[in-house]
């Protein structure tokens, strides 16, 4: 299974929240700060359940996430 790092710029994230609607694996929340902006931004609350699927990705009108694959071992 392939496995990833949903890589989020917090300052081009407006908070809309379709990435965390999408994610299957329910890792993504919003935080509890602000960027500069004055948004709150999404965050990746737990990067090892990460499957690299894209949907986050795909799914931000912003092009604030992109998928960082990790190297398979083995």
């Amino acid at each position: 299974m392939k496995q990833g790092i949903p890589e989020i710029d917090k300052e081009r994230c407006k908070g809309c929240g379709l990435c965390i609607a999408n994610c299957p694996k329910n890792i993504l929340e919003m935080a509890n700060d602000i960027n500069s902006f004055g948004a709150y931004y999404t965050i990746c609350s737990d990067e090892s359940q990460c499957i690299a699927c894209g949907a986050c990705s795909l799914m931000c009108p912003d092009a604030a996430i992109e998928i960082i694959l990790k190297r398979e071992v083995g």
